[in-house]
């Protein structure tokens, strides 16, 4: 597959070594992947690449102005073609907390976890190659 044709994720993560891991298992998925430490950056790396982003993959509780709930619901309205994935290992989501089209995964999760999940979450045709091969 072209560069040019891989799909991207964002994942905002305030925790280093958590930013490392989940972003080293969307690579292995066959996204190429921005980072973010916050949701204010994430809303402006989406502002830019949001052509290019299949997925946004972020943390819940983090520093900045917009928690991860709020960036779901933001990022819904904004760029409804955008999948996104929540992740807490100590907060869980209540009746409206996420937009309808979100999906949440507990902390700490691994890389047949989230493999698992893209493959339900994304249509054939926005999965990246290695998800697709990896599915059947």
């Amino acid at each position: 597959m072209p560069p040019s044709t891989v799909p991207y994720a964002i994942v905002v993560e305030d925790d280093p070594i958590i930013m490392m891991d989940t972003t080293y298992i969307l690579e292995d998925a066959g996204f190429r992947v921005r980072e973010s430490f916050d949701g204010d950056e994430a809303i402006l790396l989406l502002a830019e690449h949001w052509e290019s982003t299949v997925l946004l993959f972020s943390d819940v509780d983090m520093p900045g102005t917009i928690n991860g709930f709020a960036l779901a619901r933001y990022v819904a309205e904004q760029w409804p073609s955008i999948e996104i994935v929540l992740a807490s290992g100590h907060i869980s989501p209540e009746a409206g907390d996420m937009p309808e089209k979100a999906t949440f995964i507990i902390k700490p999760f691994n890389h047949r976890t989230v493999h698992e999940h893209l493959n339900q979450i994304l249509s054939d045709e926005r999965k990246p190659e290695p998800l697709k091969k990896a599915a059947s």
